[in-house]
């Protein structure tokens, strides 16, 4: 019986997959990899078997009990098998079920944790997601379908938020922050394939977002993030704003002696 590792690639650039999981996979023996890994990080696992195991948002994809199927049959033919998962398995991965799977098989399994895109998207637009005196909290979310969620009027609470997988959704999601509370004018940013060479940056207003501005800009093939709140606007602006809040040091430099 094998070992599972359960590998962050990061938020797309294969160069941006953590030390050790280059590392991890360059052993390994079968890689079951998502659908937004780039075809580049496989090439850190030269002679390892590759299966596509990924799922896309209105595609045909694999059921999760099939992809925990193929992660235990793996384990039991191969010595070292990498199931290999966009971003952090941690976050919106599904990584609990996968690891659930594996221990009812009595299968030893290892994390390693990757870089989540939303980290990848700040550094995209050079937008921080804390700042001292704007933005205190960051909420890291999806929308979700069930009826009468109350999510999004949780949510509002938090500084910054950013929305995976909330494309399709953008205008009902802005909307509804707008209408729990949020000024129409707040900062957006959208950022689509992160960190990869097809990666593009839309910013706009909370109220643009809603009137569906940003729905003809965005590929449907491509993963996006959106990024609100006050931390995500133009840096002048922002200044600006701080200075009037008695945020911003403005006392003329020291001389030097």
């Amino acid at each position: 019986m094998g070992k599972v590792y359960l590998i962050g690639a990061g938020p797309g650039a294969a160069d941006l997959i953590t030390v050790r999981g280059a590392r991890l996979l360059g052993m390994a023996d079968v890689v079951l990899h998502d659908a937004l890994v780039e075809p580049e990080m496989l090439e850190y696992a030269p002679t390892a078997r590759k299966i596509a195991v990924g799922k896309r948002c209105g595609r045909r994809s694999t059921a999760q009990q099939f992809i925990n199927k193929q992660i235990v049959d793996a384990a039991l033919t191969h010595e070292f098998v990498v199931r290999l998962k966009g971003g952090d398995p941690m976050l919106f991965g599904r990584a609990d079920e996968e690891m659930r799977a594996l221990e009812q098989a009595g299968i030893e399994y290892e994390v390693v944790p990757g870089i989540t895109a939303a980290l990848a998207a700040a550094s995209a637009v050079k937008r921080s997601l804390t700042l001292r005196g704007v933005s205190r909290s960051v909420a890291l979310a999806t929308r979700s379908r069930a009826p009468d969620s109350q999510e999004i009027r949780e949510q509002v609470n938090a500084d910054s938020l950013v929305f995976y997988m909330g494309r399709d959704s953008a205008p009902e999601i802005a909307q509804q922050l707008i209408d729990a509370g949020r000024a129409a004018a707040t900062p957006v940013a959208i950022v689509e394939a992160c960190s990869t060479a097809r990666e593009r940056t839309l910013t706009l207003t909370l109220e643009a977002l809603a009137a569906g501005e940003a729905q003809q800009w965005l590929d449907p093939a491509q993963p996006s993030l959106l990024m609100i709140g006050e931390a995500f606007a133009e840096r002048g602006a922002r200044t600006q704003d701080a200075s009037e809040q008695g945020l911003v040091d403005e006392r003329p430099a020291r001389a030097a002696a």
